[in-house]
């Protein structure tokens, strides 16, 4: 009978496969802590999500991507993404750094030159796992934004990124888009600054911002379609500059601009013309109408001067007051007789209802003409004196020197902020308003190669204003607005049958040319409304 075998392992044996599991063991926690303290070099996937909404009280843009945008992102660069413009493409010029910590908190920076020159970016801290609300500057967005974590991709598929290096780069990025969406986000080409006063005139289908009907506040004056004018596409052109777009008006976020405030229009009838623009603007976010109203139950017409528009539900008011000149109208003994003159050392008497405005937008320059400054004879006046004869842009400079004076003792900037706009050209052929002088026959803009001599009135604004202890931002619309001949009443400025012959081609029909300025002034406030957020 065969004897049956044992089995047994010797000691030596015993003792190798023990240490040999034991040391994997060991080896595999150690590695294991190891790569759980690397810093997340890996690729991964960033979602962003613009919902669109335009009743909730945090709106979105919606970009109308017809696919996924999706970027390559390494977490443990910093690299700079850039953009160009091509055919219907989205411009965002954006920084993306790397996770910071383990809640996976990035920080997203974004470019503002056109918002503030020269500016360095300024950086915001999203979470990509949970909703913030974020507040886009850009056209067609209305309230303010949520980001999340659906959506808009970002991933290496479809990257446009060839090589990663640990040095910044720029990177070129094309979103491609529907057509509505070409607006929806502030598109800025990567240059430090952007001269708004250059560009051209573009044909937007999606202007006006509102109607004839839908605005009650335009006055006889202004409203062309009404007095008969047949062509509408004075109403559909926007003012496109060369280096970044000027963002589409909202009405709900500059009614939140000025909630609890004043913003007091003061100038000629130039100035009125833009005032009504921005009643017409902001009532498109009203839905009860019976909530605006003027505080002393006035309607709008030519022969009152001073406005007061109440918006009820953000506790705001629209004014407008009228002065031609800034300074006083009056009259001064000459010989026997007493006669009109203008008081160049002493501001406008109504300059009081200016005083406590958060906003102050100034003009004048319309009325600084040799006919209704009686060539300046035996009219300019200071203190006691009265110049025999002063030519109209010396009395215009002492006029505005007046006003500076004012400004910087009566405005707190802390409190105020205050624009003077350019002039606005006239477009007067054959003659001027009382000689014949006309303009009906414009129909399209002038062509962008035409260049108008810039007024000197503008020029001797700028030098006055750059002397202020007071900040005062220039609203340079003279050059825009001189390539739209087409844009002004002509013998639309009045009802139908009307026997006058006179032509208006110095003010502007609505909507029109008027709602440009006032995009240029909402832009102005909110990019000093997103300055002031903490970084």
């Amino acid at each position: 009978m065969e004897k049956q075998r044992s089995f047994s392992i010797k000691p030596t044996r015993l003792w190798l496969f023990s240490f040999t599991i034991s040391f994997s063991l060991i080896f595999f926690i150690f590695f294991s802590i190891w790569v759980l303290n690397l810093p997340l070099y890996s690729r991964q996937e960033t979602h962003f999500q613009f919902n669109s909404t335009t009743t909730a009280a945090a709106a979105s843009v919606s970009l109308g991507l017809r696919s996924p945008f999706k970027i390559q992102s390494l977490t443990g660069f910093h690299r700079n993404y850039s953009a160009t413009q091509i055919k219907n493409s989205i411009l965002v010029s954006t920084h993306f750094s790397r996770v910071e910590n383990e809640s996976q908190v990035s920080n997203f920076s974004t470019f503002e030159e056109i918002l503030d020159k020269g500016s360095q970016p300024q950086s915001v801290v999203y979470d990509i796992n949970s909703e913030k609300n974020l507040t886009f500057f850009g056209n067609r967005s209305t309230k303010s934004e949520t980001v999340s974590s659906k959506g808009f991709e970002i991933d290496s598929t479809n990257s446009s990124i060839p090589i990663w290096n640990q040095q910044q780069q720029n990177v070129s990025i094309t979103l491609s888009n529907k057509e509505e969406a070409s607006s929806d986000v502030l598109k800025v080409v990567n240059k430090k600054e952007c001269d708004i006063s250059k560009g051209k005139w573009v044909f937007d289908e999606s202007y006006p911002l509102y109607t004839n009907a839908s605005c009650p506040y335009i006055d006889e004056g202004f409203s062309c379609e009404t007095n008969g004018r047949l062509d509408k596409n004075y109403m559909k052109w926007r003012w496109q500059p060369q280096d970044c777009d000027i963002p589409r008006f909202n009405a709900t976020q500059m009614l939140e601009l000025i909630r609890g405030k004043r913003l007091v229009f003061a100038g000629d009838s130039i100035n009125r013309n833009q005032w009504e623009s921005m009643l017409c603007l902001l009532m498109g976010a009203i839905k009860d109408p019976r909530k605006v109203y003027e505080t002393r139950g006035r309607r709008i017409t030519k022969e009152k001067g001073n406005y007061c528009f109440k918006f009820v539900d953000y506790q705001c008011t629209v004014e407008y007051y009228v002065t031609h000149f800034l300074v006083h109208e009056g009259k001064a003994r000459i010989g026997s007789k007493r006669v009109q003159t203008l008081r160049i050392d002493t501001m406008d008497k109504g300059s009081s209802r200016w005083r406590g405005a958060d906003i102050l937008v100034f003009n004048t320059a319309h009325w600084w003409n040799h006919h209704k400054t009686k060539a300046g004879k035996n009219y300019y006046q200071e203190r006691n004196q009265v110049h025999p004869r002063l030519d109209v842009s010396t009395a215009f400079e002492k006029a505005l020197t007046t006003w500076a004076s004012w400004i910087d003792r009566h405005v707190n900037p802390s409190k105020t902020q205050v624009f003077f706009r350019s002039s606005a050209p006239s477009h007067f052929s054959g003659g001027q308003w009382n000689t014949g002088g006309h303009c009906r026959e414009a129909s399209q803009p002038i062509p962008e190669t035409y260049r108008g001599e810039y007024p000197e009135k503008n020029i001797i604004v700028e030098q006055i204003i750059g002397k202020m202890k007071t900040p005062v931002t220039f609203l340079n619309i003279t050059g825009l607005s001189d390539y739209r001949i087409d844009g002004h009443p002509s013998i639309y400025g009045r009802k139908l049958g009307s026997s006058s012959r006179v032509q208006d081609c110095s003010h502007w029909c609505l909507p029109g040319v008027p709602d440009t300025w006032n995009e240029i002034l909402y832009m102005h406030l909110e990019s000093k409304r997103r300055k002031s957020l903490p970084n």
